[in-house]
């Protein structure tokens, strides 16, 4: 009788743990999820089934039929890539709206200072600069030209500015004479020696040469970070990838638990090693955003574009006025070297430029200056960039704990022992890989090829080091076209040439007075003579060079 009441209790407790289990294989929570998720399967098992053909998901028994896995497949992938997207949506956004901002801004800059500069001049000279207002143009054409890219010399370009406003008001100011094309090419012969326009042609070129190489420096800049990160976020993963996404982020569904998330170092792991490529690119980004930034200063301080452009009409309103104070010594020195010219005749006005050309030039008054294009000042924009560089560095690097937090993909620290480790709900045990191509060897999550790296990647790479280089030579003062990325300490181009701290403007009058003033005297001094040493070898030079040109006309 025992051994019956034995047995029928056996069977009982049999009965109560079968029936347990049957409500634990139970996929009703799965197809509720599923239809959450707006998946729609054309069939989804009441009860785990054996999972013999499952190829990611563990194969015992499972709510996943084998359409539903190749589903989450393809659903992983298209979940990892939104991811992506959406934790660099700030930073992409920020790169194209503060380019466009940079941008507007020194365009409408050139623009007001070009409109400036010609309604000032109308009032104040007259048909004089209106006669000769293409020089004008030439320059803020040739100006925009740099900027946007053209292959201009600064130095050479405003060089040949001053070269021709030279002729110009030399031709107004002795309009009595016949002035012939071979007679103003002796005159620019004598520019440096002559100085008509004073020391503002030097100053001005040290401070437009600096400012607009940093401008279009650090506007391109902005340009290669905006197409760096719009490429590098728009991941592509590898099948290796693929398979540990979906099983860290779907399989809990085929294990009948579609509520339980991956554990965060789990998820570290998996996301490690499908941006293994990604984060090989921080270093190269960090350089670049630290190279942006020391150009930000620059534009804060000494080639600042807008403090050297607003007052350019004044500055060549006064070296038009040093020319014109300073016409009968210039025209003396002149006559000396080049011989002096015909008469024009009776049929010439025999009027000089003196008498049309006198006005002293009055500058706007601040409340007059045009605004700019982004409504601010540059300083305030730079300010506003800077913060965000800033925020912008290790990015890549840390995308992977971006990604892995709570409120995205995990289960969070707190629940270490309630999430997915891979296999089933409990603690993940594996270490977390370090960041980067080569330490993703022995990746438990991700099988990574650490001898191929990507080489999209590798462009994006090459394209920072460039831009860097381009950033540390805008830095300096130093603009260069084509240059040997290792060799960051020689440059070609135009540029100030220092290799540390640029000096300040009046730095530039102090330490460059003694080599650019070497020779002050023209082709015959006031109280020089001839023979003086300073003088008297370049006379000779350009003069034996004009009378052999004479001869051979």
């Amino acid at each position: 009788m025992l051994r019956i009441e034995t047995i029928l209790c056996t069977f009982s407790v049999l009965y109560v743990a079968a029936r347990a289990d049957f409500k634990a294989r139970n996929c009703s929570e799965v197809r509720e999820a599923c239809i959450g998720k707006g998946f729609s399967f054309a069939h989804v098992p009441l009860q785990e089934i054996p999972g013999e053909h499952l190829r990611v998901c563990p194969q015992g028994n499972t709510c996943c039929t084998q359409e539903m896995e190749d589903t989450f497949g393809q659903q992983s992938k298209q979940d990892f890539e939104n991811l992506v997207d959406e934790m660099s949506h700030e930073l992409r956004s920020t790169f194209v709206s503060r380019h466009k901002r940079f941008d507007e801004f020194f365009l409408e800059l050139l623009e007001n200072t070009e409109r400036s500069l010609n309604e000032m001049f109308v009032r104040t000279y007259g048909k004089p600069y209106m006669q000769n207002s293409e020089v004008f143009e030439n320059l803020f054409a040739e100006l925009k030209r740099y900027y946007t890219g053209g292959n201009v010399n600064l130095e050479e370009m405003l060089n040949d500015f001053w070269s021709r406003l030279l002729e110009r008001m030399f031709t107004l100011l002795n309009s009595q004479y016949v002035i012939t094309e071979d007679y103003l090419e002796c005159i620019s012969k004598y520019t440096d020696q002559l100085k008509p326009f004073g020391d503002v042609p030097r100053k001005l070129k040290a401070q437009v040469t600096r400012a607009f190489i940093a401008a279009r420096t650090f506007v391109q800049g902005l340009s290669v970070g905006r197409e760096v990160a719009q490429r590098v976020s728009k991941v592509s993963s590898t099948p290796a990838c693929m398979r540990a996404l979906t099983k860290m982020l779907y399989c809990p569904f085929c294990q009948g638990m579609p509520a339980v998330k991956p554990c965060k170092n789990y998820c570290l792991n998996v996301m490690k090693g499908c941006l293994a490529n990604q984060a090989d690119l921080d270093p190269e980004w960090n350089q670049y955003i630290d190279a942006m930034l020391l150009v930000a200063q620059r534009l804060e301080g000494p080639f600042n574009i807008e403090s050297v452009m607003e007052p350019i009409d004044v500055k060549i309103s006064e070296a038009i006025m040093n020319m014109q104070d300073n016409s009968a010594q210039v025209s003396y020195r002149v006559f000396q070297g080049c011989g002096q010219p015909k008469p024009a005749g009776m049929t010439r006005s025999t009027r000089g430029v003196s008498d049309v050309f006198n006005a002293r030039f009055r500058p706007y008054s601040p409340e007059e200056r045009p605004t700019t294009a982004a409504g601010t000042s540059l300083d305030r924009l730079v300010v506003d960039i800077k913060e965000k560089l800033k925020l912008s560095k290790k990015f890549w690097s840390n995308l992977p704990e971006a990604m892995c937090v709570e409120d995205r993909v995990t289960a969070g620290n707190a629940s270490d022992e309630e999430c997915w480790n891979g296999h089933a709900k409990g603690r993940y045990f594996p270490e977390v890989q370090k960041d980067g191509l080569t330490n993703q060897v022995n990746n438990p999550e991700v099988v990574v090829d650490i001898t191929r790296p990507d080489t999209f990647i590798r462009q994006q790479i090459m394209a920072l080091r460039v831009m860097t280089n381009k950033l540390r030579n805008a830095y300096n003062g130093n603009d260069i076209y084509f240059q040997d990325s290792s060799d960051e300490g020689s440059g070609s181009g135009s540029g100030s040439g220092c290799t540390e701290v640029c000096p300040t403007d009046m730095d530039v009058v102090a330490t460059e007075a003694p080599v650019v003033e070497a020779d002050r005297s023209g082709p015959v001094g006031d109280s020089a003579p001839l023979h003086a040493p300073s003088v008297a070898l370049p006379t000779m030079l350009a003069l034996s060079a004009l009378a052999l040109h004479r001869q051979w006309r």
